[in-house]
This record gives structure tokens, sequence and C-alpha cells, in this order.
């Protein structure tokens, strides 16, 4: 369906759909990536957590 609809548009319309999708997907998978660094850094910091309490801080605060 999307090939027919591509097909009835000119050069110029058919390459800004393109570009548009692409950067749609582009734009999703940049989400994704910043979703899973902040995941891995709330782990880190829980983690961190768990060890300062195990086996105890060495800073003097």
């Amino acid at each position: 369906m999307a090939m027919l609809m591509l097909g009835s548009l000119s050069g110029c319309a058919v390459v800004a759909v393109v570009d548009t999708a692409a950067s749609a997907v582009i734009g999703v998978g940049g989400l994704v990536v910043d979703a899973a660094v902040g995941t891995v850094r709330i782990g880190g910091k829980v983690v961190g957590a768990g060890a300062d309490m195990v086996l105890g801080s060495d800073s003097d605060e």
C-alpha cells in the first residue's frame, strides 16, 4: 500500500517522506539509548549503595 502511494508522488515528495520516516526512526532509537543509559546509571547507584552498606564507605564525611 505504501509503495503504491510513494509511486504516485513526485521524486522530491518521495525523498521528503523517506527523510521524515528515517528521522523518526533515529529519534526513537535515540530515546531508547537514553532510557537504557539512565537505567544502567540507576542500577549502578543501587549497586554502589549496597556495596557501601556492606563494605563501609572509605570517605570521611
